[in-house]
């Protein structure tokens, strides 16, 4: 595809690093807005924006390193401090350390603030899944004859035979995801309860599309990326059943201004 978008002289702007920045530019207008929606400082989603990258970058490119130890051994290290390797589930989970530590210490309340938060991570996962597309890098899944198989002989990791373009396959679940969550985040229910079903919703989608990944199986028939999938479905399950078992008091907290003290 497409792994320069652009180049000005020595300058080069990459179409994975342009689908980051857009994703975070975009969850980020949304999220002030839903701040402010709910009555909370949208000051806090540039926090959570900031802290969101940080941590999500480092956190990507630490599992990245961890994930290629096994072939590449002390080699892999070199991708620590290179353009390449950002392994979503590292991303997210650092980046989630880091925004729950940013929430905590501005002491608005926290279930509320991860509800607003649950549909534009997949929106930004969408992005992430477009980068990862037009530059070719490899996310691709096994040769197919269907009449959408793509090559990729420009990409990062090139390849002239048609395979599934399993980016694709993942931008559409991801998008459905979004408008799904967007569509019920103003519903009344227990507060929390938003993150609950994106936990369930995203490991379902990554859980499926790794069929489509040249991804290698670790344990129980089964990639590490799968496995990490059913830890979020079952996390979110365990989330939605707890919390529609605490009643109906949860639900009154969805309408707690940020001079309320609900969690």
């Amino acid at each position: 595809m497409f792994p320069v978008i652009l180049q000005m002289g020595p300058v080069k702007i990459y179409s994975f690093g342009l689908m980051v920045a857009l994703a975070f530019l975009v969850t980020g207008i949304l999220l002030r807005r839903e701040l402010r929606r709910v009555e909370l400082s949208p000051n806090l989603g540039d926090s959570i924006v900031i802290g969101a990258m940080l941590g999500g970058i480092a956190g990507a490119k630490i599992y990245s390193v961890i994930e290629g130890l096994n072939d590449l051994g002390t080699l892999s290290l070199r991708t620590l401090f290179s353009g390449a390797g950002l392994v979503w589930y590292g991303g997210f989970a650092l980046g989630t350390i880091v925004v729950l530590i940013i929430i905590w210490r501005s002491h608005a309340p926290m279930m509320k603030v991860i509800d607003l938060i649950a549909p534009l991570l997949i929106l930004g996962y969408a992005f992430g899944r477009m980068g990862c597309f037009l530059s070719g890098d490899g996310d691709y899944g096994p040769p197919t004859d269907l009449p959408w198989g793509m090559a990729f002989p420009n990409g990062t990791v090139p390849t002239t035979v048609e395979v599934h373009p399993t980016p694709l396959y993942e931008i559409a679940l991801s998008l459905m995801i979004f408008a799904f969550l967007w569509k019920i985040r103003k519903r009344d229910m227990p507060t929390g309860n938003v993150f609950g079903i994106y936990l369930i919703l995203a490991g379902a989608e990554r859980f499926v599309t790794e069929f489509w990944r040249l991804t290698s199986v670790v344990a129980l028939g089964m990639t590490t990326a799968q496995i990490i999938s059913l830890v979020l479905i079952i996390a979110g399950v365990v989330m939605v059943l707890h919390l529609r078992r605490r009643g109906p008091e949860d639900g009154k907290l969805r309408n707690v201004s940020k001079t309320g003290n609900a969690l």
